[in-house]
């Protein structure tokens, strides 16, 4: 009997020697595992490359609507909406779409690093939906925005939308280029001509916010989706930025955009 307990107690030390050695083999195997996963793939690294390099140039426009209050005689603002937009240059120009400002009464640009200025409208042009405001502030605080062609894009070619979905400040969404050369409607009627199709996220709150390409340049200003209900359903459009160059340039020198005469066409 004593010799069966002897043999039983040997067996069972053998079995927990063995168990504990396997499990800290397996604990030490997945540290190393989790070691290996954690570290970032290139695809990864040039994701949040490219929204570190941009998220200082995109901007969250507050509309406001002035009201009055005829029994106190007096007026106060309510918020009306809120979109996107991107820093054009140095001198404080932004850059967005016409229907986000249209109708508004003050719009507010919020900057990445928390700062508000009310900005002054400079002009607009309706029928290709685009609107340049301005700000006042130190121009060290300004990261204007690096722009890219729109001629020679492909369908199948990597892009990032970067705007405030929703109101959701600062979202980066990622996506293909559909299609180009799409005809959207702006709020006027007219139609808008070679606009870019992509599937990256685009919902309210996008619009006026930039389409950046792999090397995280602007191709184009994020404008509009179709979707039965309201929200992303993988159709989205932005205007290509060779137009947007066209037309913003002239606003800010003009005030307009002063199109090309009868028998030219640069659409």
């Amino acid at each position: 009997m004593k010799k069966y307990k002897y043999y039983l107690s040997f067996f069972i030390i053998t079995i927990s020697i063995f168990l504990t050695n396997v499990f800290f083999a397996n604990a030490k195997e997945s540290k190393v595992l989790f070691a290996k996963n954690s570290a970032l793939t290139i695809e990864e690294k040039q994701n949040i490359s490219i929204f570190e390099n941009v998220k200082d140039s995109v901007v969250f426009i507050s509309i406001h609507q002035q009201v009055i209050d005829n029994l106190r005689m007096t007026t106060f603002d309510i918020p009306k909406g809120s979109g996107s937009g991107f820093i054009w240059d140095k001198d404080g120009h932004i850059v967005t779409n016409y229907h986000v400002i249209m109708n508004a009464n003050k719009a507010v640009v919020t900057l990445k690093n928390g700062k508000r200025y009310q900005a002054s409208l400079v002009g607009a042009a309706p029928s290709y939906d685009i609107a340049v405001l301005k700000i006042k502030t130190e121009k060290h605080l300004l990261k204007p925005v690096v722009l890219d062609t729109s001629r020679d894009l492909k369908v199948g070619q990597t892009v990032y939308a970067v705007g405030n979905p929703f109101g959701l400040d600062w979202t980066m969404t990622k996506g293909i280029i559909s299609a180009l050369e799409r005809s959207m409607y702006a709020t006027n009627g007219r139609p808008i001509r070679h606009m870019i199709q992509t599937d990256a996220s685009i919902n309210p709150g996008n619009s006026g916010g930039p389409l950046l390409n792999s090397r995280g340049r602007v191709i184009g200003v994020n404008n509009m989706i179709l979707s039965p209900s309201g929200a992303n359903a993988g159709i989205g459009f932005s205007i290509p930025i060779d137009t947007v160059n066209r037309v913003v340039n002239s606003i800010i020198k003009k005030g307009v955009y002063v199109r090309p005469a009868i028998g030219i066409s640069v659409d």
